[in-house]
């Protein structure tokens, strides 16, 4: 790959980092925020649902909306305001502003997680496809590795406003170098929303959005409240929940480079195996929750198998949608991921609150299942179906 595709790629996967850092960084000071804004650890939660569903929401219409618009004015466009948003969350004196700077922000990411996969397919040779969608995926777990306990560090150290500024930063570093560097990518404009509804005739396509609405709903009815349940119900130190919070993301950068380097030869047998993955961790965590180590190991686990699921299936969404149809099928994938989001955080309060936070994982796991059970009845083999017509 030369520097003319490196580059753009490279900016692309810095944005990963700070989009994912900032959706994310909540969890880690959940805590902080409750404690400085004077609420409960659930309502600040919630700031995460409602980041979600304005995700969920937006993400579809904005793309519609910005269908004629070039590629690169939009990706510098929203970069730039993300940033701006980040300071005025950081300024935020009370739930109700920080929450509408947070929407804000939500408004941001709705559309640049529309474009990200598709532009970094788009930057480079057909030959890199499956090792640009790995750097989009090792963005996101970079952002676990460095931005997630980096962000509670600062924010532990200096408060958590500090954190959302450090996030403004780096995103406007990150806008010079988009701006210097990221060439003039064609956007067909063809697309509109007459031809919306043939989207929903693929059936692979409404599989896949299914699958990932299962799946990340179980996934983050855990996920949205782990660090709690490190703290209350493992007894980490605030320092181990920092370090294991880190193996989450050394884990999906494992997941990441596994991906690009065998998910072509072995693909519908990753496709099975990684959602199961994440089912047999959710489902034994309230059961090794005694033993700090297995609890390491499972979040090691969690976090390369959640990887895979995620990168896999985002793959697959690319390939079954119409070429002009890709940000929008992208923009719906993004959606639903986050209504799945919401909905996990939200359950994840309502487990935290009425049966108790020590069976957090038994209860996300149970959507992990009927996931995983979709994709060995009926997905991989419309996949599989789909991968020979195009063959033909």
């Amino acid at each position: 790959m030369d520097v003319r595709q490196w580059l753009p790629l490279c900016g692309i996967v810095l944005c990963v980092f700070v989009f994912n850092m900032s959706e994310f960084m909540p969890i880690g000071l959940l805590t902080s925020i409750s404690t400085d804004l004077g609420i409960s650890e659930s309502q600040t939660g919630t700031i995460i649902s409602l980041y979600a569903w304005a995700v969920a929401i937006l993400s579809v219409p904005l793309m519609l909306i910005l269908n004629r618009m070039q590629y690169r004015p939009m990706l510098l466009l929203f970069v730039g305001l993300f940033a701006v948003f980040q300071i005025l969350s950081g300024l935020a004196n009370d739930y109700y502003t920080l929450v509408a700077a947070r929407l804000g922000v939500a408004v941001a990411h709705a559309v640049f997680w529309s474009i990200a996969a598709p532009l970094a397919v788009k930057v480079v040779e057909p030959r890199y496809r499956l090792a640009a969608l790995s750097a989009v995926a090792t963005g996101t777990s970079i952002a676990m590795i460095v931005g997630l306990p980096l962000g509670r560090v600062i924010g532990l150290a200096l408060g958590w406003r500090m954190t959302f500024y450090s996030i403004a930063a780096v995103t406007m570093m990150t806008f010079v170098l988009l701006l210097a560097v990221f060439p003039k990518v064609q956007n067909p404009g063809t697309f509109s929303a007459r031809k919306l509804p043939g989207l929903f005739r693929d059936r692979v396509l409404l599989g896949i959005y299914l699958l990932i609405a299962l799946f990340v709903t179980g996934y983050y009815t855990g996920y949205s409240y782990i660090e709690p349940f490190l703290l209350d119900v493992v007894g980490m130190s605030p320092e181990l929940v920092t370090l294991a919070l880190t193996l989450f993301g050394f884990a999906g950068i494992g997941g990441s480079i596994l991906f690009s380097k065998r998910y072509g030869k072995k693909k519908y047998l990753y496709l099975f195996i990684s959602p199961g993955g994440v089912l047999l961790v959710m489902a034994l965590l309230d059961y090794i929750a005694f033993s700090t180590v297995l609890v390491f190991v499972a979040c090691a686990a969690w976090g390369f198998c959640g990887t895979m699921t995620t990168t896999a299936y985002q793959n697959e969404a690319i390939l079954a949608s119409p070429e002009d149809a890709t940000p929008v099928a992208i923009a719906m994938f993004s959606g639903i991921f986050n209504v799945g989001i919401a909905l996990g955080s939200i359950i994840g309060g309502f487990v935290v609150s009425v049966p108790g936070i020590e069976t957090l994982g038994a209860n996300g796991a149970f959507f992990v299942l009927l996931a995983v059970v979709f994709v060995g009845l009926f997905l991989i083999r419309w996949i599989k179906a789909a991968d020979d017509a195009r063959a033909e």
